[in-house]
């Protein structure tokens, strides 16, 4: 059973997030994007690891949630959804998590799952499925689509594009940091989602995971045109990076966006490729250079600039934060702050000096 707005369902409904060694570990990201970002009215938070501790202290997300062990105990807090907030290598849904989805199924919970594992027609959840319960599977791939043309580069608007230094650093948090900030500012943007957290949140855009190599670059050309006519501004969340081994997702963002301005995000002090300690991460320069060659293809292309850096400091205490920051400005010689501590502003007027 499926829902025709699941994302309205969301920002109306009461929500506990599957998050089982995601707040201490690595692959909690989609739980803690929705615990920093999404305006929903988030109940309980379930992750055996930390349960009974204090989400401000681990996280640095000032929301009062409690932390809980378990289903059965979330169940308590009178959730009406469960959505499953981690987000572990190659998007499956772990054996040992099933039983706990099931249990929250048979309590009477609606689910969303941003796993690649499909639950929508699975025939353990489907018989436990009553008439006011749904599933939204989140990754899945857009209708109607076709190969890529570059059309997008017709367009008046800006387009940005957060790309990165590796996966899973803060491009979707970059993005959605700038839209905030153009918001503000009363300017006319857009926020375009290309992974699960981000559609949780804002609704529009894609899954491009789900999306099928041939047609990614497509897809994401078929958001743009939805949207590039109607605002000034589109922000396009990033995924992945063109130095990591296992990433497909970046070159079709650049090809399907055409985008007229870029945003490089680094993690502080980060030199080589997460879990990959053989892949170095060159200079910063030297990746901006990449980034902008690329877009561009040596003049193929309309050219696309790299207007700043967004530097992941969450382990960095404020001082060192600043300290590294500012070395990478000297370095780069480019605009550089870290969004989620410090705010977007800098990098908004990067992105928006071109046009003034």
């Amino acid at each position: 059973m499926t829902t025709e707005n699941p994302q309205s369902k969301i920002q109306n409904g009461k929500i506990a997030i599957l998050l089982h060694d995601g707040i201490q570990g690595l692959h909690g990201k989609t739980g803690l994007s929705l615990l920093r970002y999404s305006q929903a009215e988030i109940v309980a938070v379930i992750d055996r690891q930390s349960a009974g501790k204090s989400l401000p202290e681990f996280t640095k997300i000032h929301r009062d949630i409690p932390i809980v062990a378990s289903v059965a105990e979330a169940i308590a807090f009178h959730p009406e959804i469960l959505v499953i907030g981690i987000a572990p290598s190659g998007g499956a849904l772990p054996n040992e998590w099933f039983e706990e989805i099931k249990a929250a199924v048979a309590s009477g919970l609606s689910v969303v799952n941003g796993l690649h594992t499909p639950l929508a027609n699975h025939p353990d959840i489907l018989p436990l499925l009553r008439h006011t319960q749904w599933i939204w599977d989140v990754r899945q791939e857009p209708q109607g689509l076709t190969i890529g043309s570059g059309k997008a580069r017709t367009l008046s608007c800006q387009r940005v594009l957060t790309v990165g230094t590796d996966m899973a650093i803060g491009k979707m948090s970059t993005s959605l940091e700038l839209n905030a900030t153009a918001q503000h500012r009363g300017l006319n943007p857009k926020f375009l989602a290309t992974g699960q957290a981000g559609l949780m949140i804002a609704g529009d855009g894609i899954a491009l995971d789900a999306v099928r190599v041939d047609f990614a670059a497509g897809a994401v050309e078929q958001m743009i045109m939805q949207f590039g006519n109607t605002h000034d501004l589109l922000i396009v969340e990033g995924q992945g990076s063109l130095l990591h081994p296992g990433s497909t997702a970046t070159l079709p963002l650049l090809r399907g966006t055409q985008p007229t301005d870029l945003i490089l995000v680094h993690r502080a002090h980060q030199t080589h490729i997460r879990n990959h300690p053989q892949i170095l991460i060159p200079p910063l320069p030297i990746v901006v250079q990449l980034y902008e060659m690329v877009a561009g293809v040596g003049g193929a292309m309309e050219p696309a600039r790299v207007r700043g850096i967004a530097m992941n400091t969450f382990h960095l205490d404020e001082v060192a934060a600043k300290k590294a920051i500012a070395q990478v400005e000297t370095e780069t010689g480019l605009p550089c702050t870290d969004p989620v501590r410090f705010g977007a502003d800098l990098l908004l007027d990067a992105v928006m000096s071109i046009k003034q």
